[in-house]
């Protein structure tokens, strides 16, 4: 009897857990089976082995071929354990040397002819070889970019014919061309609208929800398409991060890790699953898909009412928890939002060259469908207006986006430099700033006290409410790179907190 047990893995969530793959070749009458909650997926891997092991010019072994996939208590999905059974065989059966796969975990799908292609998630499966501190294995297309890792490519179950049959792959860089500043859309097209522009360099400041409301073709969407482009590109941790979401969904990963932040714009008829994630297996949705970046709803009040609702939970956490019966798994998703709607079913609440057609009813129940529990997580609220004929006529001359990405810039550094010199420093973005903290860091005297706690009460503010608004405040005063909170900082963020809820012109 040969036995070979070698490491591959399973997707769980957006991270793989490692998985044993036990081979056994003996006695018997001859067929193979695979056991440990393999489904079909995995079962189907039995016909892709013996064809690629046959056209590879290996011999099948005319025995009891039992595979087992441990743990048993898992759930084993996908077509990458088609590469570690194949190699578990031949190594049973003594065709291949076991140093192909000892201290390396072997990952990927094999075509009929023998050729290894590469799998959906294979920046996740990386990181889980670099967690057990062993090498990965997988198709010569899939290097990752996760420093320390020893990472070899088989082009096809043939090479393993030859003495060294494995290339090392090392991560070369993705250097997009797309991904530079000058191609993304900027901020210089729209000329006009500078109170929503200063409104978007603040929340892009201090990544802060956004609502712009006003009738169609009044800008929102090219006020928030273009809002990536005053964003400093990723960190090296974050571009990791969302390179695997992207990797696990089975997205194009080359954007992320060139630096550019993910900005996602799912249609108004996206469900709950595809929005928050789901699935058999579960796979990330939407929110987890703009992790570290942008997530624009457009026609807001046109989403289901309950899907919106269940955006509360990931952007108080920064994460999705799914619960199934079997496990509950964590999605990342510390994105900012940014949301665009029609004031009223018709549109022109408001407008100035077009009569609204609305009852009273019929505006505030669409209004209503957005819900107040979601209104009150989103810190700024921009009435956004038509703009006059002349400044449609004058695009291309507009505040650009390099000038408003300085701003941006200024207000992040001055916020690391602030954290850092204060007492209890906390790592960025691992976890929202409590309201103490959220006091502290403004730092306001008592003529700033008075006024905060006056304007709260007059407008009948939330806690949380409160809370956000004092963030917006922190944000601008990092803007002005001043360690205090003042009274103008004050009445610029609570002004824009009741910008659509008075009306305001935002047209600049």
């Amino acid at each position: 009897m040969g036995i070979c047990a070698l490491q591959s893995a399973v997707l769980s969530g957006v991270e793989a857990q490692p998985v044993t793959v036990e081979v056994s070749v003996g006695s018997g009458l001859p067929g193979m089976s695979i056991v440990g909650m393999a489904d079909t997926a995995v079962k189907e891997a039995q016909e892709r082995v013996r064809s690629a092991i046959r056209a590879s010019g290996f011999a099948m072994p005319q025995e009891k071929v039992v595979v087992n996939l441990a743990p048993g208590n898992v759930r084993k999905t996908g077509s990458g354990f088609d590469l570690p059974i194949a190699c578990g065989i031949l190594v049973a059966t003594g065709q291949v040397s076991s140093e192909v796969v000892q201290g390396r975990l072997l990952i990927g799908e094999l075509s009929l002819q023998g050729a290894v292609r590469p799998v959906v998630g294979s920046l996740a499966f990386a990181a889980c070889a670099k967690r057990l501190g062993i090498g990965s294995v997988t198709a010569i297309q899939a290097p990752a970019p996760i420093p320390g890792l020893a990472q070899w490519g088989l082009r096809s179950l043939g090479m393993l014919h030859v003495e060294e049959p494995l290339e090392e792959l090392a991560f070369a860089g993705c250097e997009d061309a797309g991904a530079s500043d000058a191609s993304l859309p900027d901020y210089r097209d729209i000329a006009g609208h500078e109170v929503a522009k200063r409104a978007l360099q603040i929340a892009a400041a201090g990544q802060h929800g956004v609502l712009m409301m006003g009738p169609p073709g009044s800008g929102k969407t090219m006020l928030a398409s273009r809002l990536t482009s005053i964003l400093p590109p990723l960190t090296e941790a974050e571009s990791l991060e969302a390179a695997v979401v992207h990797s696990v969904a089975g997205e194009d990963v080359k954007r992320i890790l060139a630096g550019r932040r993910p900005f996602r714009s799912p249609h108004h008829s996206a469900t709950t699953a595809g929005l928050l994630g789901g699935g058999a297996p579960i796979r990330p949705g939407e929110v987890s898909l703009a992790h570290c970046g942008v997530l624009f709803l457009d026609e807001l009040s046109e989403f289901r009412p309950s899907t919106l609702q269940a955006l509360r939970q990931p952007l108080e956490s920064g994460e999705v928890l799914i619960t199934r019966a079997e496990a509950s798994v964590r999605l990342p998703a510390r994105f900012m939002l940014v949301a665009a709607s029609n004031p009223c079913p018709c549109g022109y609440l408001g407008d100035r060259a077009h009569q609204c057609r609305c009852t009273s009813w019929q505006v505030k129940k669409y209004q209503g469908r957005i819900g107040g529990p979601l209104m009150d997580r989103v810190s700024i609220r921009l009435d956004v207006e038509r703009l006059p004929t002349s400044s449609v006529l004058s695009s291309g001359e507009g505040t650009s986006s390099e000038v408003l990405k300085e701003g941006v810039l200024v207000a992040r550094a001055f916020a690391g430099l602030r954290r850092a010199r204060s007492d209890a420093v906390r790592p960025e973005r691992t976890r929202p700033l409590s309201p103490q903290e959220t006091i502290a860091s403004c730092e306001l005297d008592a003529k700033a006290h008075a006024f905060a706690a006056s304007i709260a009460e007059g407008e009948g503010l939330s806690g949380r409410g409160l809370m956000s608004t004092l963030k917006v405040a922190r944000t601008i005063a990092d803007m002005e790179e001043a360690s205090q909170v003042g009274v103008d900082h004050l009445a610029e963020a609570f002004s824009l907190r009741m910008d659509a809820d008075r009306g305001g012109d935002s047209s600049g």
